[in-house]
């Protein structure tokens, strides 16, 4: 796969559905790295989720302080092993995990945004940030799975920013993933359509 074809992947318009383009930080890294079709969809895909949640929560909870810029490059990069592991990109794994977190440090990737590599399947692990949460949630979300004890994560911080009570950040948050599920069949049928392998 060419450079070319990933950042046409990466950053070109979309229309069904119509998905953000990635940072072009990640894109370039992505060519650098050789990804994968379906790997760059995939990416796109929960990057743009990830930026729907980031627009939600400052919208709705202003007071919780977090790091946007690194939610959106980590959502945008969080799978970037799989360009190494390339048969967890279609059957299950774990080591395209601590892989990514090599290959951005490798890459010049600041250590605090390479973590999201390791950390998007590790919500419960101790040191786990609002940032880490966000994007672990993007990366359930963008297919319709819910995860109970992650949404239950995000909602006690939310809670814990503005003092709001938990039921109450439970039914905005339940709201706000029901309609971002919408459209996941959509982005499934687009990340499906890139081919699973280099040609």
């Amino acid at each position: 796969m060419t450079a070319t074809s990933t950042a046409s992947i990466a950053t070109d318009e979309t229309f069904d559905p119509p998905l953000r383009p990635l940072p072009e930080r990640a894109a370039v890294l992505l060519g650098r790295v050789d990804a994968p079709p379906r790997l760059v969809a995939h990416l796109r895909a929960v990057h743009d989720v990830a930026a729907r949640l980031v627009e939600w929560v400052q919208r709705r909870c202003p007071g919780l302080e977090f790091d946007a810029e690194a939610v959106l490059f980590g959502a945008a990069t969080h799978d970037i092993g799989k360009a190494v592991h390339v048969a967890e990109l279609s059957g299950p794994g774990a080591r395209h995990e601590e892989a990514g977190q090599e290959l951005l440090l490798t890459h010049g990737v600041e250590s605090g945004l390479a973590r999201f590599a390791a950390t998007h399947a590790s919500w419960t692990a101790p040191g786990i940030g609002v940032e880490d949460l966000l994007v672990s949630l993007a990366d359930k979300v963008w297919k319709g799975k819910r995860v109970p004890e992650l949404e239950d994560l995000v909602v006690a911080r939310l809670a814990g920013a503005d003092g709001r009570a938990v039921w109450e950040w439970f039914m905005e948050l339940d709201e706000a993933l029901t309609g971002i599920g919408e459209g996941a069949d959509r982005r499934l049928a687009y990340q499906m359509s890139h081919p699973l392998t280099r040609r």
